[in-house]
């Protein structure tokens, strides 16, 4: 199909815990579609979708990856996306990509860490989801408990379009043709009935025809609601599948055709044009001949290819002549190569439409995240961020040979480019450099990387802990700052007051001054003077946050005011201040959550209330493993992997996010304030 319209496209995101089988069912819709002769093995690494020489080895994704497909009247995009919490940031990443995300769960071990996080990911990106339960002829698998702790969990707008039957050797179609043979539990009639309630109650007029007429409604009449239930979260389809065997591909081909959005009917991303509080809201039309607007969520850099931008058109055509702009650069980029990716393989093709997944090789301004567009104006276009979670884990590195820190640096900022969740840092007092990821295997794969890709080395120690300053009361302060040299001297002098803000809500600067005490020419070298002291902190050495500060008052000189006696001035007043506002240290506190033998549950429990964590609670898997959620100073956990290890045997595993920042212990308080050496220069 090379004359498809933008109606007969459908985006299709493969997520999920690792092992819930999104590759092999890539792989099974590939082949069921006549796009590939045969799956691919896993084990082998001949797959379509794993074919990074890491993923080879370990056996599971660990990029987004994109394949294509043409069934029937349809063409199909499935981006296949990495299932360790440790990569989730770039699956969410890819959600702008896509109308529809197939959220993958394993039959034989049902929710997962992965799971969770990605279905509210995508509600909260206010995407179309649907559930494939996968594996489903696995012996030990009980299909019905699966069912129940999806509704459960996610809601009961979770309803199944087929159900196993024959043990999971077939499926019973409970949708298009309602399949007459026994299922393995529950009732084909009752799920046709439930799915047909639930999409009616969003169109009052299809309802009346069904409740009061009774009349049978048609796949014809039910489409546009069943898409507006899927828009609005109102419906969430189960399908049952094994990608193993193929049973429920070929009806899972069905349904992406016939109920999945196109990229005229799915909910469209949040553009905006301009910059901060300018920005206005965008409206994106899937039209072919409007202006181009697209949106590049995944980068990779070759050292043999160079950088490949991959892009989601949601407006225009671009063609392999087209000319872009990437933001709000001025001049535009021609696109010489136009590519369709099939796995590894880039296939070069001459257009893109509204819906289309594209991608272009060796433009160096292209990065992750940018918008490109031929709208010829000056203005800035950027999407609304989806909210990646906080890189938490952490590596101090230093080269281990001499010299190689320019190498260093260029290979990080090259997998940076490539990976949203992974954040480099230079902690000015401590010294160091800091690698932060999503968790100990991010970092380790971020490291092996650097070796292969680029023959650099680094040694690596846990980094020092993020802490945080902070104030619990109001308080002034003031300052004169005068010096005379002989020559022309320095004069500022500022009254301010300082004032906490909830937590998390950062910092807020405000200007009061009234009738000139202080020039407007010199505010803007008091906030210089009080960004100073929060960047390098007041009381322990470090950020403040989570406060506002209010000049109101000051004096200067008609010939010695200058910016730096200004700057001095707010510096010193800002610090006077936060000395009588009861200042505190805060620490990170991560969600937590653990996955291991349930054993092993009071060993862990007992490990973590030494650590001053806090469980919140637990789940008993089907597999007899204990999910365990709860919440630990980040500064308790810099040697808990080898710490979980020892307690599990080697069979448990965690992750972590950020969840907010809390006073230290007193004691703590006073070690971190007695180790500061704060600055005495003005």
């Amino acid at each position: 199909m090379s004359n498809y319209t933008s109606d007969q496209i459908r985006n299709i995101m493969l997520a999920g815990h690792a092992g819930a089988g999104k590759t092999l069912l890539a792989e099974a819709l590939l082949e069921a579609a006549g796009a590939i002769r045969a799956k691919g093995d896993l084990a082998r690494g001949t797959t379509v979708c794993d074919f990074d020489p890491k993923e080879k080895e370990l056996g599971h994704s660990l990029e987004t990856t994109l394949c294509h497909f043409d069934h029937d009247d349809i063409h199909v995009n499935v981006i296949d996306t990495p299932g360790y919490p440790d990569f989730l940031g770039r699956s969410i990443a890819a959600l702008p990509a896509v109308e529809t995300v197939a959220v993958v769960i394993n039959a034989q071990t049902g929710i997962e860490l992965s799971t969770q996080r990605i279905m509210d990911a995508a509600r909260k990106y206010d995407m179309c989801r649907m559930i494939i339960i996968n594996r489903i002829d696995t012996p030990d698998s009980d299909l019905h408990a699966v069912l129940r702790a999806v509704r459960d969990t996610f809601g009961k707008e979770c309803l199944p379009l087929n159900l196993p039957a024959g043990g999971g050797s077939k499926v019973a179609d409970c949708f298009f043709e309602m399949s007459s043979e026994e299922t393995d539990f529950a009732s084909v009639a009752a799920a046709h009935t439930e799915m047909i309630d639930q999409v009616v109650e969003v169109d009052e007029k299809l309802m009346e025809i069904y409740l009061e007429q009774g009349e049978e409604l048609s796949l014809e009449q039910l489409h546009d609601p069943f898409e507006q239930a899927l828009r609005s979260g109102h419906l969430i389809p189960i399908c049952f599948t094994s990608a193993e065997t193929g049973v429920g591909i070929k009806q899972l081909l069905n349904i992406f055709e016939k109920l999945m959005p196109s990229p005229k009917e799915g909910n469209p991303p949040h553009f905006l044009k301009g910059d901060g509080s300018e920005a206005v809201p965008v409206d994106t039309v899937p039209d072919p001949k409007q202006h181009a607007l697209a949106h590049v969520f995944k980068v990779t850099v070759d050292p043999f290819v160079g950088k490949l931008g991959v892009f989601r058109i949601h407006q225009g055509t671009v063609t392999s002549n087209s000319q872009l702009y990437i933001g709000d650069a001025r001049k535009p980029f021609k696109i010489a190569h136009l590519l369709a990716l099939q796995g590894k393989d880039h296939v070069e093709v001459p257009r893109g439409i509204p819906g289309d997944i594209r991608a272009v090789a060796k433009i160096d301004d292209i990065e992750f995240d940018s918008v490109l567009h031929d709208s010829h104006d000056e203005d800035e276009y950027h999407l609304k961020p989806a909210a990646s979670p906080p890189p938490m884990y952490g590596l101090a590195i230093e080269p281990t040979r001499r010299g190689d820190e320019q190498k260093i640096s260029e290979a990080l900022h090259k997998l940076a480019a490539e990976d949203p969740t992974l954040v480099i840092e230079h902690n000015a007092v401590a010294n160091e450099t800091v690698l932060r990821g999503m968790g100990e295997l991010h970092l380790r794969i971020i490291l092996e990387r650097m070796k292969e890709r680029y023959n650099v080395e680094v040694n690596t120690r846990p980094p020092s802990i993020p802490y945080r300053e902070t104030i619990r009361a109001n308080s002034e302060g003031h300052h004169r700052h005068k010096k005379q040299t002989g020559g022309a001297g320095q004069f500022g002098e500022v009254f301010l007051r300082v004032e906490p803000l909830a937590r998390d809500e950062g910092f807020e600067f405000k200007n009061k001054v009234v009738g000139g005490s202080i020039p407007s020419q010199f505010i803007p070298a008091v906030e210089k003077g009080v960004r100073q002291v929060l960047t390098e902190g007041a009381i322990a050495g470090f950020p403040l946050q989570d406060l506002r500060v209010t000049v109101y008052d000051g004096k200067h000189h008609p010939v010695d005011s200058k910016e730096v006696a200004f700057v001095a001035a707010g510096k010193k007043a800002f610090t006077e201040a936060i000395a009588k506002a009861k200042p505190v240290v805060l620490e990170p506190i991560v969600n937590i959550e653990i996955l291991a033998p349930s054993d092993a549950m009071g060993d862990i429990a007992g490990d973590l209330s030494s650590r001053r964590g806090r469980i919140n609670g637990n789940t008993v898997k089907p597999s007899g493993e204990v999910q365990i959620a709860g919440q630990v100073p980040l500064s308790e956990l810099s040697d808990y992997q080898s710490r979980l290890k020892s307690i599990t045997g080697g069979e448990g595993s965690y992750t972590m996010d950020f969840s907010h920042y809390d006073p230290v212990p007193p004691q703590m308080q006073k070690e971190l304030r007695s180790e500061f050496q704060p600055g005495t220069g003005d």
